[in-house]
C-alpha cells in the first residue's frame, strides 16, 4: 500500500508538471494576443461552441463533480439526480434562451461587464452596487469551499508533501500568476483542459464501479437489496423533499442569468449558430457526466456506506483505481479546483471594474488588483471553513437567483425599469443572509424561506413592471 501511494504520488508530480507547463504556455501565447484591454476581459468575443461548451462546462462543474456528487448519491440515492441531473439539463436552455435575448440588448464588442450594464439600464448605481454585493457575498465563499475541498484532499492522498494550507496557497498563487497574466484566454485555455479531464476520469471510474457489480441491472438490485430508501424519494435522510427539489431547481437554472463567470461566456460567443451549438453541447455533457456519478456513489452505499466523506472519495477515487487512473483523477480535481475559482475571481474583478462609478476606476489594473483582493479574501475564507461542499454551493446558487428578475426585467422590460426593482433584489438578498445566519426563521409557514424569498422577490419585481408607465 505504501508503494502504491509513492507511485500515484510521482505520477501526480509528472501529470502535475505537464499541466502546469500548459498553463504556462497558455498564459504567454493569450499575453501576446490580447492587444487592447478589451481582448484581456473577454478573450476577444470570438468565442467557439466547443470551447465555449467547454469552459462553460468547467465553471459549472467544479470539484464537487467528483468529490460531492457521488456522495450526494452514496448518502441520499436517486433523488440527486432530479436536483442536479434534470435542474442542470433545463440550465442549458436557459443558456440559450438568455444568452439570445442578451445579445440582442447588448454591444457585444463593446461588453465590458453587467454591473455597468445594470447602471445604465436603470440609470442609477444602485443597480450595481446591489449586483456586486449579491456575487460577492455568495461567490468568495463557493471559491472558498473548492480550495478548501481540493487541498483536505492532497493533503490526506499525499501526507507527506504539503499541509492542507500549503496547498491552499499553492493553489491560489497558480490562479493568481496565470490570469494575471494571461486574462480570460488562458483562464478558458486552462477550462478546456479541466472540462477534458474531468469528463474522462468521472466516465472511466462510473465504468469500473459498473463493472465491480456485473452490470447496470444487477447495480439496482444490490442497492435495492442492501438499502432501498437509495432508490426513492426524499431518500434515507428526508433530503429531497418537493420543495427543496422545487428551490434547488430554480437556483440552478438562473446561473446562467445571475453568476458572471457563466453569463460573459454567453456574450461573448462569436455568433448565435455557435451559441446554440454549445447549448446543445452542454446539455449532453451535464447529462452523461451528472449520470456517470451515480453509479459511483452507488458503488461507495455498497463498499463505504459507514465510511466518512473524506474517506469514501480517497478511497473509490484514488485507492481503488490504478496509479496512473488515481493520479489524473487527482490532477483533475486540481484542475476542477483551479478552473472554477480562476473564472469566478476574474469576473468579480472586471465586474466590479464594470460597475465602478468613475472612470478613473476602471483601468485594467483595477481589475488586476481586484483579483488578488478576492483572491486573497476567498484564501482566508478557505482556511476557516468547512467542507459542505454541495451544499454550499446550492446555498451560493440559490443566493445568486435572487437577482434573476432585476437582470431580467432589464432584458425584458427597458422601457419599465424603475429603481424600486433593484431594492427589492437587495431587501431578498438581506432577508436570505439573515436566514442564514438564523436572525430569522429557516421557514414560513411550513415553506423554505429561500423558495419564499424568490417568489417575493420576482412577484414583487413584476408588480413594479407592471405599474410602471
Amino acid at each position: 500500500q505504501e508503494f502504491g501511494r509513492k507511485l500515484v504520488t510521482v505520477w501526480v508530480l509528472g501529470i502535475g508538471a505537464l499541466y502546469l507547463g500548459a498553463l504556462v504556455y497558455a498564459a504567454l501565447h493569450a499575453r501576446e494576443s490580447n492587444h487592447s484591454d478589451q481582448d484581456f476581459l473577454t478573450a476577444g468575443s470570438n468565442l467557439g461552441s466547443l470551447i465555449g461548451c467547454l469552459t462553460v462546462a468547467a465553471t459549472l462543474f467544479s470539484t464537487f463533480t467528483l468529490m460531492g456528487m457521488p456522495d450526494l448519491f452514496r448518502n441520499h440515492g436517486v433523488g440527486a439526480w432530479f436536483f442536479l441531473g434534470i435542474s442542470d439539463c433545463a440550465l442549458a436552455f436557459v443558456a440559450l434562451w438568455f444568452g439570445i435575448n442578451i445579445r440582442r440588448r447588448m454591444a457585444v464588442r463593446k461588453f465590458d461587464g453587467f454591473s455597468g450594464w445594470l447602471s445604465e439600464q436603470y440609470n442609477s448605481h444602485q443597480a450595481a452596487y446591489v449586483y456586486l454585493l449579491g456575487i460577492f457575498v455568495f461567490l468568495v465563499p463557493y471559491v472558498a469551499i473548492q480550495i478548501k475541498g481540493i487541498s483536505l484532499f492532497l493533503a490526506s492522498i499525499m501526507p507527506g508533501v504539503m499541509p492542507s494550507w500549503a496547498w491552499s496557497v499553492a493553489i491560489v498563487s497558480v490562479i493568481l500568476i496565470y490570469s494575471e497574466i494571461g486574462g480570460l484566454k488562458a483562464i478558458i485555455f486552462a477550462d478546456s483542459i479541466q472540462g477534458l479531464m474531468l469528463f474522462g476520469a468521472t466516465l472511466i471510474i462510473a465504468v469500473g464501479c459498473i463493472s465491480h457489480f456485473g452490470g447496470i441491472g444487477a447495480m439496482f438490485d444490490s442497492i435495492e437489496s442492501s438499502s432501498p430508501a437509495l432508490l426513492s424519494l426524499p431518500g434515507p435522510a428526508g433530503l429531497f423533499t418537493y420543495q427543496f427539489l422545487i428551490a434547488s431547481f430554480l437556483a440552478i437554472v438562473m446561473i446562467p442569468v445571475t453568476q458572471p463567470q457563466m453569463s460573459i461566456r454567453l456574450v461573448i460567443m462569436r455568433d448565435t449558430p455557435s451559441l446554440a451549438r454549445m447549448a446543445v453541447l452542454l446539455g449532453l455533457f451535464s447529462f452523461v457526466l451528472i449520470l456517470a456519478t451515480l453509479p459511483i456513489g452507488f458503488y461507495g452505499a455498497a463498499l463505504y456506506a459507514g465510511d466518512t466523506t473524506a474517506n469514501f472519495v480517497a478511497k473509490v477515487l484514488v485507492h481503488d483505481q490504478s496509479p496512473v487512473i488515481g493520479a489524473v483523477v487527482i490532477v483533475g480535481l486540481i484542475a476542477a479546483a483551479i478552473s472554477t475559482a480562476d473564472s469566478q475571481l476574474f469576473a468579480l474583478g472586471s465586474e466590479l471594474r464594470s460597475g465602478a462609478p468613475s472612470t478613473r476606476f476602471q483601468s485594467l489594473s483595477m481589475v488586476r488588483g481586484a483579483v488578488v483582493v478576492f483572491a486573497l479574501a476567498a484564501l482566508v475564507v478557505s482556511l476557516v471553513s468547512n467542507t459542505h461542499i454541495v451544499l454550499l454551493a446550492r446555498t451560493s446558487f440559490a443566493g445568486t437567483s435572487l437577482l434573476a428578475p432585476m437582470i431580467l426585467a432589464a432584458v425584458f422590460f427597458p422601457a419599465r425599469l424603475h429603481r424600486l426593482i433593484p431594492m427589492v433584489a437587495a431587501l431578498g438578498l438581506i432577508v436570505f443572509l439573515s436566514s442564514l445566519s438564523g436572525l430569522v426563521e429557516d421557514s414560513v409557514l411550513g415553506l423554505r424561506v429561500d423558495l419564499v424569498v424568490f417568489v417575493s422577490v420576482a412577484l414583487a419585481t413584476a408588480t413594479i413592471l407592471a405599474l410602471s408607465r
